[in-house]
């Protein structure tokens, strides 16, 4: 798996779910830098942020790794 892959599909889950970096981050309690960075594939969210993530995006865990 390719975190340009993760990457790729959190932005589009994000821009669909009409959320923003800052929302997101607000709401797992990262900055939205820390956002961004995973959107870029400069690094990863941390696993245990995955489910709640993929709650928030309206996605399967594994619609990240496609």
């Amino acid at each position: 798996m390719s975190k340009l892959v993760i990457s790729e599909k959190l932005r589009e889950f994000r821009s669909k779910s009409k959320m923003t970096q800052k929302s997101i981050g607000d709401i797992l309690g990262v900055s939205p830098q820390a956002v961004s960075k995973w959107e870029l594939g400069l690094s990863y969210p941390d696993v245990t942020i995955l489910p709640e993530l993929s709650r928030l995006l309206s996605c399967d865990i594994g619609d990240f790794f496609e």
